[in-house]
């Protein structure tokens, strides 16, 4: 039971860090934040854990953080805020690979010790890149689009919950489906992708469930750029 304690535990702090950060720093908090947990998912995803009987990876939790952001600036800032933020994202998920792909072909001294290290939380399978860059940003937009949508339709506050809710768990149904799909479709019997499928959102799931209060939080700090 200590992964699944540590687990929810790092959740509830890596969403309170999230709405400390948009109270100290407003809309532009947001932004780096989200740019950060793009990349900080990507190299805690090469980690993986035991955790309810599953395996799972751990950027699962930071990488639902970047959901909470962009709901954030949909609900406090408009749609067009949100889709920056998503864009931004991608482009540092994207600097951030090209780089460190750049960075394994210097030839290490010899008594460097980080290369190793460095190839295995950096050098990846084109596939497996894909499937993490197009699940992102199919699944960000889908997030804004819906969030959007739903507020539109039920604007009251007492809708907030369905609103938050309703868009990040389909939008990580997605994202967990084109990810698995574009990087292990065919490589694994069909049994077998889809327990990868279901456990990666079931995961998703609880995080995005977890989410909420924090998102009830942020509303009612003022409104800042």
């Amino acid at each position: 039971m200590i992964n699944e304690v540590l687990w929810i535990v790092f959740a509830l702090i890596n969403f309170t860090m999230v709405t400390i950060i948009y109270r100290i720093f407003g809309k532009q908090g947001l932004f780096v934040w989200i740019g950060m947990s793009t990349v900080v998912a990507n190299i805690q995803v090469v980690k993986t854990i035991e955790m309810f009987g599953l395996t799972a990876t751990l950027g699962n939790i930071i990488y639902g953080t970047a959901f909470l952001a962009t709901d954030i600036l949909n609900e406090k800032y408009g749609k067009q805020e949100a889709k920056r933020a998503v864009w931004l994202g991608f482009a540092t998920l994207i600097s951030m690979t090209v780089m460190m792909q750049i960075s394994l072909y210097f030839t290490p001294a010899p008594n460097d010790v980080a290369q190793g290290a460095m190839k295995t939380l950096f050098e990846f399978l084109p596939r497996v890149a894909g499937g993490s860059l197009l699940a992102y940003i199919v699944s960000q937009y889908v997030d804004v689009l819906i969030y959007a949508k739903l507020k539109a339709l039920l604007p009251d506050n007492k809708w907030l919950w369905l609103r938050n809710n309703g868009s990040t768990m389909i939008s990580q149904l997605l994202d967990s489906f084109v990810f698995c799909f574009v990087a292990f479709f065919g490589e694994f019997p069909a049994n077998v992708w889809f327990e990868i499928f279901i456990t990666t959102y079931f995961i998703k799931f609880i995080v995005a469930a977890l989410d909420t209060p924090f998102l009830y939080l942020a509303k009612q700090f003022p409104r800042r750029q």
